[in-house]
This record gives C-alpha cells, sequence and structure tokens, in this order.
C-alpha cells in the first residue's frame, strides 16, 4: 500500500491464496482490503482509493462478486459515543503514560488536530466496529500496519518508534489476546521482544529495496516530479 504497487498486492493475494478453497479466498480478500482502509491513517486517501481499486479489479470475478457490500463504519446519534470511546481507549492504550501531554502538543499545532485523530481516526477507523460482516483488523495488526507504514515511508522515525511501543503496550495490557488470528502466546512474546521488532523493521526495508529498485520509497522521493 505504501509503496503505491497493486501488482504486489495482487500477487500477495494470489501466494496466500493458491490452491485454497474460494471461501478462504473470500475471507482473504476482505482481510487485505480491510488492511488497505486502514492505511488510510498512516498513508492518505488517495494512495488507498488507488491501491484497493486496482486490487479489486484484478480479483478473480467469483471472488470480487462475493465481497461484503455492506458498510459498518457509518456514524450515527447511536453509536457516536461508542466511536469516540473506542478512539479514546486505543489512543491511551498506544501512547500511555504521555497521552495527555501528546495530546495537548498537537492542539498547539492544531485544535482540531487531535480531536480529528482521536475521534475520526482512532476511532473510526483504528478499532474496529461491532459488526458481524467483513474482516476484523484486531489489535496487533494494527499496530503492525502503523510500524509497516510509516517505516516503509521513510522521514517518520518518531512516529515509528511510537507504534513500535504500541505495539509492546498490546503485550503488556493484555489486548493482543482478543485478536486469536494474530499467534498464540509463544509467538506474540517474540514478536514485541527487540529481536522481534527489529525482525519487522527490516522485513520493511527489504521490501522497500525490492519493490523501490533500490531507489527507496515512492511516498516521498528526495526529488519530487511535476
Amino acid at each position: 500500500m505504501t509503496m503505491n504497487s497493486p501488482e504486489s498486492m495482487i500477487a500477495l493475494y494470489n501466494s496466500s491464496t493458491q490452491s485454497r478453497p474460494e471461501s478462504e479466498g473470500v475471507a482473504t480478500a476482505e482481510f487485505m482490503r480491510e488492511i488497505g482502509l486502514k492505511c488510510i491513517g498512516f498513508n492518505g486517501i488517495p494512495r488507498t482509493i488507488n491501491m484497493l481499486n486496482a486490487f479489486r479489479a484484478s480479483l478473480p470475478s467469483s471472488i470480487a462478486a462475493s465481497l461484503n457490500t455492506k458498510p459498518t463504519r457509518f456514524p450515527d446519534a447511536s453509536n457516536i459515543s461508542q466511536i469516540n470511546e473506542r478512539g479514546r481507549g486505543l489512543w491511551n492504550a498506544i501512547y500511555r503514560p504521555l497521552e495527555t501531554k501528546l495530546e495537548l502538543k498537537l492542539g498547539e499545532a492544531h485544535p482540531d488536530l487531535p480531536v480529528f485523530i482521536i475521534n475520526n481516526e482512532y476511532g473510526g477507523l483504528f478499532t474496529d466496529p461491532p459488526r458481524k460482516e467483513g474482516a476484523t483488523v484486531g489489535r496487533i495488526t494494527t499496530s503492525l500496519i502503523a510500524i509497516t507504514c510509516l517505516r516503509a515511508q521513510q522521514g517518520v522515525g518518531p512516529q515509528v518508534l511510537s507504534h513500535v511501543f504500541g505495539l509492546r503496550k498490546a503485550w503488556e495490557d493484555g489486548t493482543w489476546k482478543q485478536e486469536p488470528e494474530a499467534g498464540e502466546e509463544e509467538g506474540i512474546r517474540w514478536l514485541v521482544s527487540d529481536e522481534g521488532c527489529t525482525w519487522v523493521l527490516e522485513k520493511v526495508d527489504e521490501l522497500v529495496e525490492a519493490l523501490g529498485g533500490g531507489q527507496g520509497s515512492t511516498f516521498a522521493p528526495i526529488k519530487a516530479k511535476l
């Protein structure tokens, strides 16, 4: 997603679903596009639009026709408080004990910046709404999305570090247990260790090198061309 490479995304899908039942193909596609949606918070809307459109267009027609079409994040009077509470909860969980200090710092840059980030991104996007349709991307995977997107972008080291700490806090507070699909206890314990976090960063760097042809990230080239 961050490298703006739809060919790589569909190649990953094909590799993951080869010789699998169609039902697993649908579930994998919904999981991947849900991750793509959450990438909006790190990569921006235009790149996600382009990538998800290209992804759907490349899926087998039977898979594309079976994807969920019911939106699950529509805010209204009945759920807006819950959305905001989820956002506040995730924000506090990731940034504790500095959550209030960081919120005030963001507010100095623009008074609506922390309001938008906490309620719209953390509440409306990064947390999973209660639903039966579509795929769910839990706490561990969401932190991995943050780390990998930001690492691939380059130039945002403080944010990468913040989300590495956020990943580790999911282990410390036990919320990793809410996403059993992410792995068993032994695997998550390794993932949040120095060795595991270093492995994640190194694998992102390898992907950037491979997809970027040695030119680095496509997200913010050194010399932009109109």
